[in-house]
């Protein structure tokens, strides 16, 4: 099995499109049915999972999703990419209990990690209706990965 889809809240829909292609993000479909029922399909680069969101798509309230993650080799070069974009993305950082990230923006610590091991080091940026994207470092998978 392989993750396709990654459904995202969102109040307004072409903001939200506006948004997500500025980062460079393919949009691969954006469907209105005569009903307004309208999905809107975006890819980030070099990924197999998209994101879909639109009008009658999630029941979910608006800004509610968290722990969205993309991966990147080089989380320096990532977050001044976003921030070229105009998102408002936070310094690179990573957590003072290794590996992963706490909820909440809990223990951040400023900086990559000091060994900069791979998964160690984030970025991290709100979508405009508040849904939480966390931008992870990954440069050696872990085996079987």
């Amino acid at each position: 099995m392989k993750l396709e889809v990654v459904v995202i809240p969102v109040a307004d829909v072409d903001r939200s499109k506006s948004f997500y292609t500025a980062l460079g993000w393919r949009l691969d479909a954006d469907v209105v049915a005569e009903d307004g029922f309208r999905v809107v399909q975006l890819t980030p680069p070099g990924s197999a999972c998209s994101v879909i969101f639109g009008d009658g798509v999630s029941s979910a309230e608006p800004g509610s999703a968290e722990g969205l993650h993309l991966v990147v080799s080089d989380i320096e070069a990532a977050q001044a990419e976003l921030a070229r974009n105009g998102v408002a993305v936070s310094e690179v950082f990573h957590d003072a209990g290794g590996v992963f990230h706490h909820a909440d923006r809990k223990d951040r610590l400023p900086g990559p990690s000091p060994e900069r091991q791979s998964y160690g080091s984030f970025a991290s940026f709100i979508d405009p209706d508040g849904n939480d994207w966390t931008v992870q470092e990954i440069t050696e998978r872990l085996p079987g990965r």
